[in-house]
C-alpha cells in the first residue's frame, strides 16, 4: 500500500491548539467496525456505550519534561533537544515475539538500536531529537538551565537522521528533567507549554514516568467516568507503554511496507496478564484505550493470543492486513495524515471505514490530534 493512501484534507483550524476548557468536554465518535456506521456522542456517554463485562486496558506512563533547551558553551547558540531514551551499557534484545508478521518491521536504524535502553533506566548517555542537525556535532558542549554540561557524543548524521547521543558526567535523573525540562507538546501544537499543560497533557492515572509523549487516547477520562464504568460491572486494567521514537518519526516511504518502526518498551504486569487471557477465554471484550495499549498487547501475545506478562521492546507496525490477536475494540484520538497510527487504525476498523469516519469528523468540525476529540471503535 501506498502512505498517499492514508492522506485526508484537514483545515488547520481542527487541529486543537489547546485542551477542552474542561477534562473530558469532548466530542465522542462511535464507529461499527464492520459496518463503518458512524453515530455522534459525548465522552461523558461512554459508560452507555462500552458492554458490561468488558475489560478495558489503559496505558499508565507518564510524560517526562523531554523538551531541554542547551546553549552552546563556544558560541552561546541555542539548541532543542527532545530526549527520548537512555542508552544501556550493554544490549537489550527486542523480545517482541511477533516479528514473524509482515506488518512487524525489524528494529532499524542507529538511532533505535540495540543500545537503546527502558526510559526508566538512570544513564549519563541519552538519545536525542533535534532540530537543525547538521550544526549539532561530535564534540559539541551544550550547557543546561541549571548548570549541567553535555556532550555530543555519536553523531550520525552521515544518514540523515535527527537523532543525537549527548553524555553527561552523571546519570540523569527525574529531578533532572524538573529542573531542565518542558512539556514536550508536539509540533503542530503552534506555542511554547505552559502550566495548564503540566496537567492536561498527562492522564489522571499517569504513574510510571518514561514517555516523551502523552498516550493521548486517555487525556479524555476522568474520575467520574472511571467510576461510571466500574459501577456497571466493566473491568481496568492498566499496562505500561513508554512513548518514543515511533511517534515522532514520519513515513517517508512511498511504499508503507518500507517504513521502519523503533524500539518502544512496555510492562505487562502478571495480574493483568491472567485477567486479559481470562477474559478471552471467557468471551469478554478487550478494550485496548489508545494505539500504545493496542501495540502493547497485540507486542505481548504469541501466536495464539495468549498475552506473556513482562517487559519487553516491540518494533511491531500494524497496517491493513494486520490480524488482530488480543484486541477486540479500540478508544482512540483522531490521527494524523499519512502517520503509523492512521495506518493502525486502519488495519482494525477497514481503511475507507476510517477514511469516511474522517471525512464525517472534518465536516462536524470535530477537533484533531493530541488535545482534540475521541472516537471508540467496536
Amino acid at each position: 500500500m501506498k502512505t498517499s493512501d492514508f492522506y485526508f484534507d484537514l483545515p488547520q483550524e481542527l487541529i486543537a491548539q489547546r485542551p477542552s476548557g474542561k477534562r473530558g468536554d469532548d466530542r465522542l465518535m462511535l464507529l461499527g467496525k464492520e459496518s463503518g456506521s458512524v453515530e455522534h456522542h459525548l465522552m461523558a456517554e461512554l459508560p452507555d456505550l462500552v458492554e458490561k463485562g468488558t475489560l478495558m486496558i489503559f496505558n499508565n506512563s507518564r510524560v517526562r519534561r523531554s523538551r531541554c533547551y542547551g546553549i552552546k558553551t563556544d558560541t552561546g547558540r541555542e539548541q532543542e533537544f527532545m530526549f527520548l531514551n537512555p542508552m544501556a551499557s550493554s544490549s537489550v534484545a527486542d523480545s517482541s515475539t511477533a516479528t514473524s508478521s509482515a506488518s512487524i518491521s525489524a528494529a532499524s536504524s542507529s538511532a533505535a538500536s540495540s543500545s537503546t535502553a527502558s526510559p526508566d533506566s538512570p544513564s549519563c548517555e541519552w538519545n536525542t531529537m533535534v532540530k537543525g542537525a547538521k550544526k549539532v556535532k561530535n564534540g559539541n558542549t551544550y550547557r543546561f538551565a541549571d548548570g549541567s554540561e553535555g556532550t555530543i557524543v555519536l553523531n550520525q548524521n552521515d544518514d540523515g537522521t535527527e537523532f543525537r547521543t549527548i553524555k553527561f558526567p552523571f546519570p540523569l535523573d527525574e529531578k533532572w528533567f524538573e529542573r531542565n525540562g518542558h512539556i514536550p507538546l508536539p509540533p503542530y501544537i503552534r506555542r511554547e507549554d505552559d502550566d495548564t499543560d503540566s496537567e492536561r497533557y498527562q492522564t489522571i492515572y499517569a504513574k510510571e514516568t518514561g514517555s516523551a509523549a502523552c498516550p493521548t487516547a486517555g487525556l479524555h477520562f476522568t474520575q467520574p467516568v472511571l467510576d461510571k464504568l466500574k459501577q456497571k460491572g466493566i473491568d481496568l486494567e492498566w499496562i505500561t507503554l513508554h512513548v518514543g521514537l515511533g511517534t515522532f518519526l514520519p513515513v517517508r516511504a512511498q511504499n508503507i511496507e518500507e517504513h521502519k518502526m523503533h524500539l518502544e518498551y512496555y510492562t505487562v504486569p502478571p495480574s493483568v496478564a491472567d485477567k486479559i487471557n481470562a477474559a478471552k477465554k471467557e468471551g469478554r471484550p478487550i478494550l485496548a484505550v489508545g494505539t500504545t495499549s493496542v501495540r502493547t498487547l497485540e507486542s505481548a501475545a504469541d501466536q495464539n493470543g495468549i498475552v506473556r506478562a513482562g517487559t519487553a521492546g516491540t518494533n511491531i507496525f500494524m497496517y491493513p492486513g494486520y490480524k488482530f490477536k488480543v484486541v477486540d475494540q479500540m478508544f482512540t484520538n483522531f490521527h494524523t495524515p499519512e502517520s503509523t497510527l492512521i495506518m493502525l487504525v486502519s488495519a482494525f476498523a477497514g481503511r475507507d471505514n476510517i477514511m469516511n469516519a474522517y471525512q464525517k469528523a472534518v465536516e462536524q468540525k470535530y477537533r484533531f490530534f493530541s488535545y482534540g476529540d475521541c472516537m471508540l471503535i467496536k
